[in-house]
């Protein structure tokens, strides 16, 4: 015999099934927020403003509130009274630290990925994320938006290695790194187009070490990869003092 809903069961449902949204759509918030801050749209010391974020996010104050709360919780955010949430200021010595840290742990990773190897969705990734960069950079200039498209070309390159180490504890730990903004893969600074050159150049002989089942070699490029990253940052932060 078929069991008939009823209307206190449906409203049980309905109430749930609201929940799972409202529950997606903050934690959606938290991570476009989050992006706003790794990869340098919001920068140290800015004040998070609750009305102008539900208004660039198209969502209400309420899973806004709760993002910026939740940020603070991961240390990205400063909480003070009268004046809301700000943006964490680093020290550069942590900046240094964390980049020194991102070199062993995303060394290991591309160890790791080309010890297990690449899906074939995960290479289709990285060999799309090397002809975009390689077209971006075929002009020779930068022109207006385009570190932004490499933030994104350079992030796909980054996180796909991560996933094919296939090791969720070095996946925090990396993720703990990335919590320092300028030294997330996602922010690329104010870098010149032959440093960025450089590294598209660096992603090419990573990739190709870990096709040809190289660990060591592409932990060692990975290794000098992001230090050279770390390199270019100092260098630009000394040309704005």
């Amino acid at each position: 015999m078929q069991e008939i809903e009823t209307s206190d069961q449906t409203d049980l449902k309905t109430a749930e099934a609201a929940s799972i949204r409202a529950g997606n759509r903050a934690l959606s918030v938290m991570e476009r927020i989050r992006n706003f801050i790794l990869d340098g749209t919001v920068s140290a010391g800015e004040r998070m403003n609750e009305v102008r974020l539900s208004k660039t996010l198209d969502v209400s104050r309420t899973p806004v509130r709760a993002a910026l709360q939740a940020l603070a919780g991961e240390g990205l955010l400063d909480y003070a009274p009268n004046r809301g949430f700000t943006v964490r200021e680093f020290p550069l010595n942590v900046i240094v630290d964390a980049y020194e840290i991102r070199a062993s742990l995303e060394g290991l990773a591309a160890r790791f990925a080309a010890e297990r190897g690449l899906s074939d969705s995960e290479r289709e990734v990285i060999e799309k994320s090397l002809v975009a960069g390689d077209e971006l950079l075929s002009r020779g200039e930068f022109a207006d938006g385009d570190l932004l498209i490499y933030r994104g070309i350079n992030g796909d390159f980054h996180d796909t290695l991560l996933a094919a180490a296939r090791n969720r504890m070095l996946s925090e730990m990396i993720r703990i790194c990335h919590h320092v903004p300028m030294s997330s893969s996602r922010n690329i600074v104010a870098f010149e187009h032959r440093d960025v050159r450089r590294r598209h150049d660096d992603h090419h002989r990573i990739y190709e070490a870990i096709m040809a089942r190289e660990p060591w070699r592409a932990e060692a490029i990975m290794r000098e990869h992001v230090s050279g990253v770390r390199a270019s940052l100092l260098k630009s932060l000394k040309g704005r003092v």
